[in-house]
């Protein structure tokens, strides 16, 4: 059994930043996709950051410049950092990864508990 659990979020006022933190647990053989998603209010849930399984970094539009990912294998841990936030980053964010774990074949995905991101005006 594997576990996501993110840390971090929170209320920030614009132009702040704010760090999230996702850690997986469990009987882990490697990671290979890890990315960020949010979903706001009434939206769809979209991509904000991911690791590719070549490790190859993408960005959402809205957030290039201004977030950053980043990862600890060793830890098996996917953070983002998010910089001059504005009022429309206010979401919840979720932390995904695709996983293989020992006896498994082939990787699955995981999802965390996700984290509320408010920014104010």
């Amino acid at each position: 059994q594997v576990q996501l659990v993110q840390s971090g979020g929170g209320l920030v006022q614009a132009g702040g930043s704010l760090r999230l933190s996702c850690a997986a647990s469990g009987s882990i053989v490697s990671a290979s996709v890890m990315a960020w998603y949010r979903q706001a209010p009434g939206k769809q849930r979209e991509l904000v950051a991911l690791f590719t399984n070549s490790d190859n970094t993408n960005y959402g539009d809205s957030v290039k410049g201004r977030f950053d990912i980043s990862r600890d294998n060793a830890k098996n841990a996917v953070y983002l950092q998010m910089n001059s936030l504005t009022p429309d980053d206010t979401a919840v964010y979720y932390c995904n990864m695709r996983i293989l774990t020992t006896g498994r074949l082939l990787f699955t995905e995981y999802w965390g508990q996700g984290t509320q991101v408010t920014v104010s005006s």
